[in-house]
């Protein structure tokens, strides 16, 4: 709880108790016909007005700290969306950030949305526990950002990549370990079957075994499968342009260096963010990166 203020230009927040104290120094002087008496009264005043101006700062500093762990608001956790691109941008984006943010609306996380790097800072990323790259590209994060984004996974943050976040950040060795893998090219969308290859994750528990649909599918520079594990595969059998052959990962998670990320190379379309099962996995996604193992 705090005391009453009021804000005057070149001062800032001046507690109303001040202006007590001051109107009371002033009765004093008014009033006192005793200089010894009405000395003694102006210095307990001013031991009141010192005790009093300690407390509020202290009290004041201790509720805008950043939170670092459960909102006052009963979300469970946060999320920053970052969107920012240097590349190519996807017309999806838009309606990504309002899906994720429904998502965290339904499921009680908080989401920000933000394509501003300079949000990338240490006393900026201790609010969050989980950063989303949604179809970023290019390089996006001067050496200081990137420094704090090292920091925020080496702290137990997590990180979960949408799509064109394996398009981002190509001279950065830390990032490409931490996304798993980098893109090399793709055919034109079209229809595909996805094969679950580890149904017990969040982000594959509940969905079907095989699943059929239309997306931009990605081929990759190497196979991530030998440092990450494997929620998904794109069978090659069942569309034109895929140069990966039988082991085509298209989904997968990993601990990295004191963190937790997750990968989806789906999600190029604008109807992707309107699909419930590709929901459903980003959700999953998005839930064990901040570190939750269970529906």
């Amino acid at each position: 709880m705090h005391a009453k203020a009021v804000f005057f230009r070149g001062f800032g927040r001046i507690p109303v108790w001040s202006f007590m104290a001051v109107v009371q120094l002033r009765l004093c002087f008014l009033s006192c016909t005793s200089f010894s008496r009405c000395a003694k009264i102006c210095i307990g005043l001013l031991i009141w007005l010192i005790a009093g101006a300690c407390s509020g700062s202290s009290t004041q500093s201790e509720s805008d700290g950043p939170a670092t762990h459960h909102e006052s608001d009963g979300s469970s956790f946060t999320v920053l969306v970052f969107t920012q691109t240097a590349e190519f941008r996807h017309e999806s984006i838009p309606a990504g950030i309002r899906a994720i943010k429904s998502l965290g609306d339904e499921q009680q996380f908080r989401v920000d949305s933000s394509e501003d790097a300079a949000v990338f800072t240490d006393a900026n990323l201790a609010r969050y526990q989980v950063i989303v790259f949604l179809n970023t590209t290019g390089d996006i994060l001067d050496l200081n950002q990137q420094a704090a984004f090292e920091r925020f996974i080496q702290r137990g943050g997590g990180f979960a990549g949408i799509h064109s976040a394996t398009d981002t950040e190509y001279d950065w060795e830390w990032y490409g370990r931490l996304v798993g893998a980098y893109f090399d090219s793709h055919p034109p969308i079209q229809l595909a079957t996805v094969t679950v290859v580890d149904a017990t994750h969040l982000s594959t528990v509940q969905l079907p075994a095989t699943w059929t649909r239309n997306d931009e599918w990605y081929n990759f520079r190497a196979d991530p499968s030998p440092h990450v594990s494997v929620l998904m595969q794109v069978d090659e059998m069942t569309y034109t342009g895929g140069t990966m052959g039988k082991n085509h990962p298209i989904a997968w998670y990993h601990e990295y260096d004191g963190g937790r990320s997750w990968y989806t190379a789906m999600g190029h379309t604008t109807e992707s963010y309107s699909d419930p099962l590709f929901l459903r996995h980003v959700s999953g996604g998005i839930r064990w990166a901040a570190g939750e193992t269970k529906e």
